[in-house]
Order: C-alpha cells, then structure tokens, then sequence
C-alpha cells in the first residue's frame, strides 16, 4: 500500500469483540491505522501509549486512531484496560488485513510490520509511516501530515 493507493472496507472485531467497519470510523473523518506487532511488548507500548497521549491533538484534526495487530480479542482488551487506550484495538488474529496493506511477514515470531496509515475518507492513502524501532515517530508523522492539509 502506497500514497495515493484506495483499498476496500474491511470489518474486524474491537477489544470487546465488537465487530467495527473501517469505513464507519471514515465517516467522520480521516483514520490513523497504526499496525503493531504484539500487544503489551515494550515498543508497541511505547507506541500505543505515545498514540493516546496526543489524543486532544487528533481531535483537532478531526482524526481518529485505530491499533491493529495479530493479537486475539481477549488480549487487545487486557492491553487496553492496562494502558487506558481511548481509542480500539482490531484483532487481525488471521493476518488477512496485514496482508492487504503489504505489512505481513512470511516468517518469524512478530509476522506484522510497525507501519501506519493515514487514510482520507475516501479510502486514499495519505501518508505510509514505516519505522520498526522509532516509536514515536508514527503518531507524530500523522499529525504533521494532518495538520498540513
């Protein structure tokens, strides 16, 4: 997936095992999809955590935020309760939706990527945010991707 690329709506269920559209979080506004190989490891905490510390900023822009890993529901609701998230976790348990954004490895223990995703509400691409080990790094390219538009 690449600027400029559209993609289909996917549904996937939330924390609470909630099942929630893509396009019904664009309705509103632009969506940050941040994938993150495994909950409740140091880097994706430090990622998830700096996304929810910036979450007046996202509001200014109008974007909502959405974490997505392989991580089955009951665990993406232990990570969220842990760290107050105010935002949904997707469990992407079979990888389906990693593969349609090209962030699926073939092997290894942490098959997702780190990649982010800022997405219009038409379903374009905007921007494609790639760091494995600069966590910060995400949150902080999408708001200044957002706040130039």
């Amino acid at each position: 997936m690449r600027v400029g690329d559209t993609f289909s709506d996917f549904t996937l269920p939330d924390e609470t095992g909630t099942p929630r559209r893509l396009g019904g979080f664009l309705a509103t506004g632009p969506v940050v999809l941040f994938f993150y190989p495994a909950a409740m490891t140091g880097g994706c905490t430090a990622e998830s955590c700096h996304f929810r510390d910036l979450a007046a900023e996202f509001e200014k822009v109008g974007a909502q935020r959405i974490g997505i890993s392989p991580d089955p529901v009951a665990k993406q609701a232990q990570f969220s309760a842990m760290h107050s998230f105010d935002y949904p976790l997707l469990a992407d348990t079979d990888g389906a939706v990693a593969i349609r954004f090209g962030v699926r490895r073939r092997f290894g223990p942490l098959l997702t990527r780190r990649q982010t995703f800022v997405i219009d509400r038409d379903f374009t691409v905007l921007e494609v945010i790639k760091s494995e080990l600069r966590m910060a790094v995400h949150a902080d390219r999408a708001l200044a991707v957002l706040n130039s538009r």
